[in-house]
């Protein structure tokens, strides 16, 4: 049987996106159409389904490499900022947007805090580990 590990990660968050369209408590905010994603872009996204698509990979990046928190997902989902003739550097992705991800997530039952040992973080619910493996197994 396949696992998350094993398939493409774009289709898989692609359909994870999907899924998480019709979740209750995943919404997207108000303020969301007009923030950047981080200091390295330039503009909003340009989708209006951004939201989804980021829920669905921060939801793939918890279980593949949870316990897992903030600040780690903050350097994942960063880039490079143009900084015009000067040589480019690296800048974290927003915090906000990836708490109120989490918080969501939270909600929804896929995640949960842990804070057991010396791992802090998020991990992955049973909810939510079926969740993404019966993901895995749908063909599209």
């Amino acid at each position: 049987m396949a696992t998350v590990y094993d398939v493409d990660a774009n289709a898989l968050i692609e359909r994870a996106a999907e899924e998480l369209k019709k979740a209750e408590n995943i919404k997207v905010p108000e303020w969301a159409t007009f923030v950047k994603t981080g200091q390295s872009k330039d503009r909003p996204p340009v989708t209006l389904d951004w939201w989804y698509s980021r829920a669905a990979a921060v939801l793939r990046a918890i279980y593949a490499k949870g316990p897992i928190g903030v600040s780690k997902l903050r350097i994942k989902f960063g880039g490079k900022k143009n900084r015009g003739h000067k040589p480019e550097q690296f800048r974290k992705s927003s915090g906000k947007i990836i708490r109120v991800i989490l918080q969501q997530l939270e909600k929804e039952g896929l995640v949960k805090y842990t804070d057991k040992g010396v791992h802090k973080g998020r991990v992955v619910t049973p909810k939510g580990k079926s969740f993404m493996d019966k993901l895995v197994t749908v063909k599209k």
